[in-house]
């Protein structure tokens, strides 16, 4: 499927500039209404299969989203926090030391492509 180069590249660059998660209607309203939901949905669904994107179902069961910042590196692991959202990248010796172990004990192969650590962050612990 293919998606209209102009709208395409706008919603990517709002994405983008986004600072901390988001949700589907926050890019409509963004775009005050000028690319209809179904658009951006499909874009959404999209940019996640293609691992631009991350989707996170919060406590709240509202689904946001987060722009993964581009990386060289084929794994990508996350640490999510369960009560802000937020989601950090992490390229961690200790963490690959476990998915080896993983495999090597357990013989078990990890999906690793968009690992995720659920928890708390340090300042939502704080405030705990």
């Amino acid at each position: 499927m293919s998606y209209n180069t102009k709208q395409k590249d706008v919603i990517l660059e709002i994405i983008k500039s986004k600072k901390k998660e988001f949700r589907v209607l926050d890019i409509y309203n963004d775009l005050e209404g000028k690319v209809g939901l179904t658009t951006i949905y499909r874009l959404i669904n999209k940019l996640v299969s293609d691992g631009i994107i991350n989707k996170v179902i919060g406590n709240d069961n509202i689904t946001y989203y987060e722009y993964l910042k581009s990386c060289n590196k084929n794994n990508h692991f996350f640490l999510k926090c369960n009560h802000c959202l937020k989601l950090i990248h992490i390229d961690c010796d200790c963490i690959r030391n476990i998915e080896n172990h993983i495999l090597e004990e357990h013989k078990f192969d990890i999906n690793n492509q968009n690992l995720v650590i659920n928890g708390l962050c340090n300042r939502c612990r704080r405030n705990v």
